[in-house]
């Protein structure tokens, strides 16, 4: 008696509208983004074309997101090089000073 009430037990066009009702609720519930991704997999699967459109799409979003990733990459690494430039050249000179230094030291040592 308890299977009669269930929508299945009342006929497919009852469990079709239960099924309807609760993916509007869904819907309204703010799944309708899932439910995009869910009708893109069904659509995709149905379709080569839009298979092949669907990871050309992707493909694009990915190399578009890593080549924002290489470029801000490379302009640490080239505001690196502009900043340690610098620093480097100041060490060298404070390198060299230092070993002209070292040098008049030990000849006043002898």
């Amino acid at each position: 008696s308890e299977l009669a009430n269930t929508p299945l037990a009342r006929g497919p066009n009852v469990a079709t509208s239960t099924t309807m009702k609760v993916a509007k609720v869904l819907l309204c519930l703010g799944v309708g983004a899932a439910a995009v991704q869910v009708r893109e997999r069904v659509q995709a699967s149905a379709n080569p074309i839009r298979k092949v459109v669907t990871m050309l799409q992707n493909m694009q979003a990915k190399v578009t997101e890593e080549g924002k990733r290489e470029q801000e990459l490379y302009d640490k690494f080239m505001c690196y090089c502009q900043t340690s430039g610098g620093d480097l050249d100041k060490s060298i000179a404070a390198a060299e000073t230092k070993i002209a230094e070292i040098e008049a030291a030990t000849k006043e040592g002898r």
